[in-house]
């Protein structure tokens, strides 16, 4: 299954079930959008609405999370690149979520930043309310995943010695996420492709077979000192070919595309602009 916040045609801000093209519509979003619950999933299955095209919506971020809890530096390949260490725990920094745009908005790189960069992603977001999670408490508080570019200014990332992460990272327009939520129905956590396309040129083609702490070991990680919430959203990192580790740089420009596909949820696309 695979569920879509959107605005239907009258402006109204509904939740549905996605079908190739097709929105089924399944009743009014909350205040943050689609949570994952196994309740909000039951209501998408049975969704009996009126059916739109996704042309004729406009598709909104499919939850507007509590808090976005990143993972760097979580893909083999991407270590690699970037010439550093296997961490031995994972690597965590925020994501502020006013950053959180949706599919098909635009992505704006503020004029400050010259090294502005793509990192496409599986998202996972939290279904249920956890603490202290054993692996089967974790596997069972996923309630469904993502994509999430984690747009990344280099420049304010990598300014200061202590680098600025969350600041690099939280710029507004700097967390496309969606197009949907898909449940975990027939999804192998442990093999999931994820690719990034910019200007239609393939960058980053990798499976979660790489990562360093798979996305159970994450879970149990974070929620060790932290509760998990409904609809928090937990970026697992980024595969390597990203714009920094290429020679010479690929960094993001004015008029590209970047396309985020993550296997089971589909493609996340956004337009890119330069700040005036």
């Amino acid at each position: 299954m695979r569920a879509v916040h959107f605005l239907n045609p009258d402006g109204e801000a509904r939740v549905g079930a996605l079908d190739d093209s097709t929105i089924r519509d399944a009743g009014p979003a909350g205040p943050v959008g689609f949570v994952p619950s196994e309740e909000n999933w039951a209501a998408i299955e049975s969704a009996s609405g009126p059916e739109h095209g996704l042309d004729d919506v406009r598709l909104l971020p499919p939850v507007l999370p509590g808090r976005i809890a990143a993972i760097g530096l979580n893909y083999r390949s991407h270590a690699e690149e970037s010439e550093l260490d296997v961490p031995d725990v994972p690597v965590v920094f925020a994501k502020w979520v006013s950053a959180v745009i949706a599919h098909g908005e635009e992505i704006v790189i503020p004029r400050e930043e010259t090294r502005p960069d793509y990192e496409g992603e599986l998202a996972v977001v939290i279904g249920r309310r956890t603490y202290r999670a054993n692996p089967d408490d974790a596997l069972a508080a996923i309630g469904g995943i993502t994509a999430i570019n984690d747009v990344s200014g280099r420049r304010a990332q990598l300014e200061t010695p202590l680098r600025q992460f969350t600041l690099g990272k939280s710029f507004d327009t700097f967390a496309p996420l969606g197009p949907c939520i898909a449940s975990l129905d027939g999804i192998d956590l442990t093999d999931i492709q994820v690719s990034t396309r910019v200007a239609g040129e393939l960058m980053q083609d990798q499976s979660t077979r790489d990562l360093i702490f798979p996305v159970i070991d994450l879970i149990v990680y974070l929620s060790a000192g932290v509760t998990l919430e409904p609809g928090d959203v937990i970026a697992t990192g980024t595969p390597g070919g990203v714009g920094d580790s290429r020679q010479p740089p690929r960094y993001l420009r004015e008029g590209d595309v970047v396309e985020v596909t993550v296997g089971g949820v589909g493609t996340l696309r956004n337009h890119v602009r330069l700040e005036a």
